[in-house]
């Protein structure tokens, strides 16, 4: 997903001169390379000073520029947080934080470079827009509608590298603000968002052998919130699952039970979410998907064990 984020930038830079990138110690690599060498002047990188490259972008936007924060997910969000809210949120100014390696992908490096509370921060802050794109075609869009129409701050999370391109031939569109279905079924739907919707996927391809049918849907814009498209969702579908790669509190799972609440839903709401708590565990990405029960076997065999 960086790699698409790097490339977008770029191509978008070479003819949109108002397109800027402000790194926080990110060594330079690929496109983003590229972009440093052919616009000096638009490149900037502030060093482990994640406040100077929020509130640098700030002062480039209020100068007309479409600034592009970009450094790991644990470090874009959580250091600069007062920034984020009022130095882009508070001034709504047209600012895109990129949170790069979000949920436990950097999985060996600890609790401290894991992002597994950002979505519920994030959603929080008025004006923010909240991006998680599934895949590189969905990291692609994103980004080209940040750097042309985004009207306010937006922060995106995305995986770190080798993710799989999930929506190749999908016919759904990708509209900021409404989900997307990447298969459409009835009776079952998994949503998911970020990188883990290949969760999703490998879990709808197991349940189809089960001669079980479900719907997958990206829920790419966490903010704001498609409610009518949940509600329609929800009408369609008795059994709905969701997977995060997020803790419950203040995750999508919680909002969409809010409006199944709202409107009476009959059905069964199932979350799969990480734990609430620093995760302590050494391991690999896949180690600690497993560990946290978020795999697709595990998930798997909850889901046969309620759909029974």
């Amino acid at each position: 997903m960086r790699n698409s984020f790097a490339d977008t930038v770029y191509k978008i830079g070479k003819s949109n001169p108002l397109v800027c990138v402000v790194v926080a110690d990110i060594s330079p690599a690929g496109s983003i390379d590229k972009f440093r060498e052919e616009f000096p002047s638009r490149f900037i990188n502030t060093g482990v000073a994640e406040q100077s490259m929020v509130g640098t972008s700030a002062g480039l936007a209020i100068s007309g520029l479409r600034p592009f924060c970009y450094t790991i997910a644990s470090f874009s969000l959580y250091r600069p947080f007062e920034f984020i809210r009022d130095d882009l949120a508070y001034q709504n100014l047209p600012v895109t934080v990129i949170g790069m390696g979000a949920g436990v992908v950097y999985s060996t490096l600890g609790s401290t470079h894991h992002t597994i509370e950002d979505i519920a921060i994030s959603t929080a802050i008025p004006n923010m827009t909240v991006l998680a794109p599934c895949d590189p075609f969905e990291v692609k869009l994103a980004i080209e509608w940040c750097a042309t129409k985004s009207k306010g701050p937006v922060y995106m999370r995305i995986g770190k590298a080798g993710e799989p391109n999930l929506t190749k031939g999908v016919s759904s569109p990708f509209e900021i603000g409404k989900l997307r279905y990447l298969e459409k079924k009835s009776n079952l739907a998994i949503i998911s968002y970020g990188t883990i919707v290949k969760t999703a996927i490998e879990l709808s391809e197991r349940l189809s052998k089960q001669k079980i049918e479900a719907s997958v849907v990206s829920f790419h814009t966490l903010k704001p919130l498609d409610v009518e498209g949940v509600i329609s969702l929800l009408e369609l579908h008795s059994y709905v699952v969701i997977i995060e790669e997020h803790v419950k509190i203040g995750s999508l799972g919680t909002s969409i039970k809010d409006i199944a609440f709202n409107i009476g839903y009959s059905g069964k709401i199932q979350t799969f979410c990480l734990p609430d708590e620093f995760i302590s565990h050494y391991g690999t990405y896949d180690d600690i998907l497993k560990y946290c029960n978020l795999d697709a076997k595990s998930i798997f065999k909850e889901m046969i064990n309620n759909f029974n």
